[in-house]
């Protein structure tokens, strides 16, 4: 019998997985924190929840064992078009309008399902988009789905479900989408899946805006029922790397009951009936030229108001400061961000004329060419970093996600392969070169968990 948890020891473990993972279990939930400890105990093949504990205060965690953990720690139930209000003003709302304005420019659309628990809210996202636009083949559409369990995600990529993911389904979904596996199960059908690109991602502690992880430019981010598990502090710095990875006029999804004028300041608020979105009004658009050097000598505007003084002055020089160097990376990359992607490839081109045997701008390059649907590209791209620099973790891993998107799975496999061989030289907290903050050792992990969504199917 499991020895029951001190509330002592329950307030430090509310502490520690606050500081370590963002989550918060005020002392009202410490009963659910104490069942959820005993069920993560019990998957270590420990009887007694007090010895693991201990053990979790005792010693230091790796990322993975962190992330079991949450698994434990967060809800897992969903089901397809949950929250069906909010489905609605998509469809007869923002969509429609979306669709329109990208249909006479670049047929482009960039979607993130930050939190996605098995799959249900991207899948029904994909099947949406395939309900309302008739030439979606002609589309690039991204369908990001991101969660920090990587047990979900394997779920979630096997696409395949039991009766309680279909409770909320509209009519006709399941007949034209799916297809009866034993056991009342049902098989997502392979087009839908493969719209949908499932990645290991911690919304408290991974880098995002990234062009590596391709969390960047998105249109759309759902971010349902998961700051509710954040502390005050991490919530705020999510949803602050969340405003950023949507271009302007980009929507913001959270679920009804995380509505927040403080937590969402930076946003404006849309109402539809039944419905309360978030979205970021564009801004002015900024240059990434390089500053000219300020002139010896300036004059004083000219005040703005007619009662002001309106006399001119001459000022002696200011000391002249240097100009800001933006370097070619950084430019393209914050173009990308805006979703401003043909300037980032011109940037890309020119800094490889200037400089054919740096890996690194292939490689960006290739990232923001496979943002454009220019796959094939990208592949080319990437084969010539590698040619470069045989030794580049990043363009391995970049090649080997490419490779899976594209159905060339022997090219995938063999890539991650690569990229695994050399992570293990290196130590686990140093960070990769080209990878926006990314560790070896989470680098590791990511891999391993994409390796194992590699499932098949109809």
């Amino acid at each position: 019998m499991s020895t029951p948890l001190p509330a002592a020891l329950l307030a430090e473990l509310s502490a520690f997985i606050a500081d370590r993972m963002g989550l918060h279990f005020p002392k009202e939930r410490w009963e659910d924190l104490a069942s959820s400890i005993a069920s993560a105990a019990r998957e270590q093949g420990l009887s007694d929840a007090l010895t693991h504990v201990q053990r979790l205060l005792s010693t230091p965690l790796s990322r993975a064992e962190i992330e079991t953990l949450a698994s434990h720690l967060t809800v897992g139930e969903t089901y397809f078009f949950r929250e069906k209000q909010g489905f609605k003003a998509l469809e007869e709302r923002v969509l429609p309008e979306l669709i329109a304005s990208r249909r006479v420019q670049d047929r482009r659309l960039r979607i993130w399902s930050a939190g996605c628990c098995t799959g249900e809210e991207p899948y029904s996202m994909a099947m949406l988009l395939d309900r309302m636009i008739p030439d979606l083949a002609e589309w690039n559409v991204t369908i990001l789905a991101t969660d920090i369990n990587p047990r979900f995600l394997e779920i979630a990529s096997a696409g395949t479900f039991g009766e309680w993911s279909f409770r909320a389904i509209p009519e006709g979904i399941r007949d034209r989408y799916f297809s009866p596996l034993p056991g009342r199960r049902m098989q997502i059908n392979r087009r839908i899946r493969g719209m949908v690109t499932f990645s290991l991602l911690n919304l408290a502690e991974d880098a995002y805006p990234s062009l590596v992880n391709n969390t960047n430019a998105m249109d759309i981010v759902m971010c349902r029922n998961v700051l509710m598990y954040f502390t005050s502090e991490r919530a705020a710095h999510a949803v602050d790397n969340l405003y950023r990875s949507l271009v302007p006029n980009g929507w913001f999804l959270v679920a009804p009951c995380e509505t927040s004028q403080v937590l969402f300041k930076d946003f404006a608020m849309v109402g539809f009936p039944d419905a309360i979105f978030y979205r970021k009004l564009a801004e002015p658009v900024p240059s990434f030229s390089v500053p000219a050097a300020p002139a010896p000598f300036q004059q004083m505007p000219q005040a703005d108001h007619p009662q002001r003084d309106r006399t001119f002055a001459v000022v002696l020089p200011a000391p002249v400061t240097p100009p800001t160097v933006i370097s070619p990376a950084h430019s393209a990359q914050a173009l990308a961000n805006q979703g401003r992607l043909a300037e980032a490839g011109e940037v890309c081109s020119r800094s490889i004329s200037v400089d054919p045997l740096n890996a690194s701008h292939r490689f960006l390059r290739a990232l923001v060419q496979q943002e454009m649907g220019m796959l094939g590209d990208a592949v080319k791209s990437l084969e010539q970093a590698l040619y470069l620099d045989q030794d580049f973790v990043m363009a391995h891993f970049a090649l080997a996600n490419l490779g899976k998107r594209l159905g060339r799975h022997a090219l995938s496999l063999r890539h991650y392969k690569g990229a695994l061989r050399l992570l293990e030289t290196v130590e686990a907290g140093s960070l990769l070169p080209e990878s926006d903050g990314i560790t070896a050792g989470r680098l590791q992990q990511v891999i391993r968990s994409a390796m194992a969504e590699e499932t098949p199917g109809p």
